[in-house]
């Protein structure tokens, strides 16, 4: 059973998500406060979601996912916020958050959401039959769910490690956003397709020697974007 760690101080909203989570078969961890959450993400074994609101009591949103990213990028992220200007957004996702979903919100929508993104979080142990890519300095094994860089190991998020596969696996292909958002999030994904270009940036910073001037995950203007093998 997939845990799912909810941070939310309205205990209204927190019980109706509980409910809906619990009926689709997740085990819930509540949290009212960034400092208990943060508690509980360091003692409970096997979280795969923290689903995170950002104005909390005490340590807020943000700050709960900044520290989480510290030392863990394998655990799924998504946000759920009243803010819904797009800047959050962007910021949301560039402190390591994998979505965001804005209130008010269907308990539809955040299901989908978060089965979309346990997906992500579970890609290594969909059986492959390539467990192993090789492109350049770079390898990425879906048994270990490791990428390294020249031998040493790059900490990537869920979504990122989804994208790298399927861009090594696509290697020398270029990839639309449209094509990306339904091979990562999925079809049913309703939220803003620019979390294509924010996750596209965030593997750049870890990947490129000047990300700048990408050389490995290129943009190929007017068709998007491809990772680029050795000879090309």
């Amino acid at each position: 059973m997939s845990k799912v760690l909810i941070l939310e101080d309205e205990e209204s909203i927190r019980s109706f998500i509980v409910i809906n989570l619990k009926r689709n078969g997740l085990e819930v961890i509540e949290a009212g406060d960034g400092d208990q959450a943060l508690h509980l993400l360091q003692t409970v074994p096997d979280i795969d979601i923290a689903l995170l609101d950002v104005m909390v009591p005490g340590i807020d949103g943000f700050e709960v996912c900044r520290r989480i990213r510290e030392t863990n990028e394998r655990i799924g992220i998504i946000f759920l916020t009243a803010k819904v200007q797009e800047q959050d957004k962007v910021y949301a996702l560039s402190v390591g958050a994998d979505d965001h979903v804005s209130k008010p919100f269907s308990p539809t929508e955040l299901i989908a959401r978060l089965q979309s993104l346990l997906r992500r979080v579970n890609v290594q142990r969909a059986g492959a039959a390539k467990v192993t890519f090789q492109s350049g300095p770079f390898t990425l094994d879906l048994i270990s769910k490791l990428f390294k860089k020249d031998g040493k190991s790059l900490e990537l998020t869920p979504t990122e490690f989804s994208l790298v596969q399927f861009f090594l696996e696509k290697e020398n292909t270029p990839l639309s956003r449209d094509v990306l958002l339904d091979h990562v999030w999925g079809k049913e994904y309703m939220g803003d397709p620019k979390i294509v270009d924010v996750n596209i940036r965030r593997l750049r910073q870890k990947i490129e020697n000047n990300p700048s001037e990408p050389e490995f995950l290129q943009t190929v203007w007017g068709h998007g974007y491809k990772w680029k093998g050795q000879g090309q």
